[in-house]
């Protein structure tokens, strides 16, 4: 039998019970969830009437996005129009293969789509849809399951829906951080300034009231400079 009444076994058997403790530390540290740190963006862009001519924006945010963008990361790009909640309204989406070599494969050819859906864009659309499109968005980045999710929108943020549509809706952004990008104002806005501030004050509320975060960035030249994707 063991003395515990004799000093030195007293001593080995604290620093044993410390050795079990440390190792069984260890064995949960080991079985934790690891980290997820890959990224997912959607760029949404408004192709309605007031807003259509700015499309280059897009191209440029999504050349940018490309330029950041590694592999396991995610992208997407959609539109806005008079019915945005559908898939013809993603142009282009991908998640970037592990493989480096076949990752720039897969950027050059989403590249391709998003520049030819470009140039062969002719007519705007006379309705905007903004809900069903940041909809649309947030059912992307859900599937992608990233651990940072980006939405980017480039519009006027004025949104005119067509009267058969249901868009009073919980938009569930929770974790998405949505950034505005090149907020166009309307002619009206030049006769009432107000319009212009209440429609961005609107937007900011339903996003943070709806789980995402909200910053809006005057142009591109300043988001690459605050480098928004971490």
């Amino acid at each position: 039998m063991i003395d515990v009444t004799n000093p030195k076994i007293r001593v080995a058997l604290q620093g044993l019970r410390l050795i079990t403790a440390v190792l069984l530390s260890l064995l949960l540290f080991g079985c934790a969830e690891p980290t997820n740190h890959s990224r997912a963006a959607f760029v949404l862009m408004d192709i309605s009437d007031s807003y259509a001519a700015e499309r280059d924006q897009a191209r440029r945010l999504t050349n940018y996005l490309l330029s950041q963008l590694d592999t396991g990361d995610s992208l997407a790009v959609g539109f806005i129009d008079n019915s945005s909640f559908t898939e013809r309204n993603i142009v282009a989406q991908v998640t970037f293969d592990e493989r480096p070599s076949v990752a720039s494969q897969q950027k050059r050819v989403f590249q391709r789509r998003v520049t030819g859906f470009m140039e062969n864009f002719q007519t705007p659309s006379y309705h905007s849809d903004i809900t069903g499109g940041v909809l649309l968005a947030r059912d992307y980045l859900e599937q992608v399951d990233a651990g940072e999710k980006h939405l980017f929108l480039l519009s006027d943020l004025h949104e005119d829906v067509p009267p058969r549509l249901e868009r009073d809706m919980k938009l569930n952004l929770s974790d998405v951080q949505v950034v505005a990008i090149n907020v166009k104002r309307q002619r009206s806005d030049n006769e009432n300034p107000q319009e212009y501030e209440q429609r961005l004050a609107s937007w900011e509320k339903r996003v943070e009231e709806n789980g995402g975060r909200w910053a809006m960035v005057n142009n591109m030249e300043r988001l690459e400079k605050r480098g928004v994707l971490r």
